[in-house]
């Protein structure tokens, strides 16, 4: 059966979509959220016998006796429309309205012309998002990687991610702050992969910050001394030596300013703040990322350091700034039985990837290209450690040192990059067949009959991770669109990682029970090549999640 849109690629939303329309049987109803009506499956087991279903409890809610008119099922049969997933059959079972896909002919169409469009977003979107990362601003001194704590640590990863992903999705991204060039926290965030931004070692933002610092001081939420006074014969006043070593300070009213400013989610207990020279630079640095553009200011910040944050905010729109300013909060990061610093957290992490590889390895482990691959599976390691839990969420670290990091087995990056390297020793071991005359080269998709790809493990990979993957994308740069939630946004930050690992597993899974390369014998090349289609797409979509992590792809390992 043959509906698909040649030129729409196939999208897990408009079939749903179309799904729920088709269950209406009059316009007049009004029936519950679209996402409410369907599931799609994701388990093995049940996508043995459905794709979608639609639950005996809500066919109960729409129709009497949840019997399915026959006008119904035929408009579910017979579904058509943008991106909509073909249907082989329907049926109502106990469990209720269950649907297949006709899935040779959805790998025909995802797979026949290359995948691209399934490796990116679904629509490109228009902005700017500065990312402000209040961890790495001077406090008075630049940190270094020794002060660096394990949850700033977090939240510069998670800012580094974002920045990809929004950027993924058409925005405009720049860094918040710049930090001077050959400095010790840069060298240790090229480590881990990061290019941030950077200005000479003596370079200055004083012109900006005379600027900040005028602003507020004419502003109108500057508290005058007859106000303090005031206030502080009302006995909210701080103590005799406080008030001396203060006196003459710059203070700004913040609960006045969000008040009349209209700006929600904001701490009730901001009162006035005594403007300090790093409070200046940060809303300097801050001015200089915004400086051509209205773009949106995402704080990534700690949960220790929210409320600092949320004072910073409050102050750059007292110095009339007017940009749209979002806090993206981190949980803390805990080291039972430990305390680590980010640089002391990278070492140990290192010196463990080297061990286990020397281990499983042997003496091979030398030279340049080893000391790439294991700079690329710490930052892995240390990436997927901080970056798989959800961003509100604590993180619990096992940092002892006889823990070690495992080579094998389901355990974040180093299992991820693992797997990635499968696909290209795969792929290497089909080319030195080609080179031997054992295999012809693979010919292109629409000259291959895909209905060969029936194992459950082919199908899995195509509509649990191909199909979805652009939808994930999608993501991030929704959540900033979300308006009446207050300062704080929540992104699902976690997903990427949590994909990774999902397919990894799920591909591991497939590679150790199914021989993709066989015996080179005519009748079985159309599968071998249908496979190789498949696998070779999944290789590039390794490659485009791990380019949001700014992971580079292990080639061999």
């Amino acid at each position: 059966m043959e509906n698909i849109e040649e030129s729409s690629p196939l999208r897990i939303t408009p079939t749903v979509r179309a799904l729920s329309s088709a269950l209406r049987e009059n316009g007049d109803r009004i029936f519950p959220e679209p996402e409410k009506l369907w599931f799609k499956e994701s388990s093995a087991k049940n996508l043995r016998n459905r794709d979608f279903l639609s639950p005996t409890t809500m066919l109960n809610t729409l129709y009497a006796d949840g019997q399915v008119p026959p006008a119904v099922m035929s408009r579910v049969l017979s579904l058509r429309g943008s991106g909509v997933l073909p249907v082989a059959g329907g049926e109502v079972m106990g469990e209720g309205l269950r649907v297949r896909v006709d899935r040779a002919a959805a790998f025909r169409s995802v797979l026949a012309d290359g995948a691209t469009e399934y490796l990116k977003p679904s629509s490109q979107r228009q902005g700017c998002v500065v990312l402000n990362c209040p961890a790495l601003h001077p406090k008075p001194n630049t940190p270094t990687p020794e002060t660096l704590t394990l949850g700033q640590l977090r939240t510069v990863l998670l800012a580094d991610h974002m920045g990809e992903l929004l950027r993924r999705q058409g925005f405009a991204v720049s860094y918040c702050p710049t930090l001077p060039e050959e400095s010790d926290i840069i060298t240790f965030l090229r480590a881990l992969g990061i290019d941030w931004p950077t200005a000479p070692a003596n370079w200055t933002n004083e012109e900006r910050e005379e600027k900040i610092q005028d602003a507020l001081e004419n502003s109108l939420y500057r508290e005058r001394e007859t106000e303090r006074g005031r206030r502080t014969s009302g006995g909210g006043g701080g103590s005799k030596a406080e008030e001396g070593e203060n006196e003459g300070a710059l203070r700004v009213n913040l609960k006045r300013v969000f008040q009349e400013e209209g700006l929600l989610g904001y701490d009730p207990s901001l009162g006035t703040c005594i403007v300090h020279r790093d409070s200046v630079s940060h809303l300097a640095q801050l001015d200089l990322a915004t400086a051509d553009s209205m773009a949106t200011a995402l704080h990534v910040t700690s949960c220790q350091d929210e409320f600092r944050q949320q004072q910073i905010a409050v102050l750059w729109r007292a110095s009339g700034a007017t940009h749209t300013q979002r806090h993206l909060v981190c949980g803390p990061v805990k080291t039972p039985g430990s305390h680590l610093t980010a640089a002391q957290y990278l070492q140990l992490r290192r010196g463990q990837m080297k061990e286990a590889s020397e281990m499983k390895y042997g003496d091979q482990v030398e030279g340049q290209t080893w000391d790439d691959i294991i700079r690329v599976m710490t930052s892995a390691t240390v990436r997927f450690e901080l970056l798989s839990t959800v961003h509100t969420s604590p993180v619990t670290l096992d940092v002892q040192r006889e823990g070690g990091v495992s080579t094998k087995g389901p355990r974040g990056g180093v299992f991820v990059m693992y797997n990635c390297a499968r696909l290209h020793t795969l792929f290497d071991s089909y080319e030195r067949g080609v080179e031997k005359g054992l295999y012809p080269e693979i010919p292109e998709g629409s000259q291959l009959d895909f209905s060969a790809l029936k194992e459950e493990g082919e199908w899995l990979l195509l509509f649990n991770y191909l199909i979805p993957f652009s939808e994930l994308l999608d993501q991030s740069g929704q959540a900033l669109d979300c308006e009446g939630g207050g300062a704080r946004v929540n992104i699902k930050t976690e997903q990427i990682c949590k994909f990774l690992v999902s397919l990894s597993k799920d591909f591991s899974s497939y590679y150790n029970r199914v021989h993709v390369l066989g015996e080179p014998l005519p009748h079985l090349f159309n599968q071998m090549f249908c496979r190789l289609h498949l696998l070779r797409v999944l290789r590039e979509l390794y490659h485009s999640a791990l380019d949001t992590l700014n992971l580079p792809p292990i080639r061999q390992l």
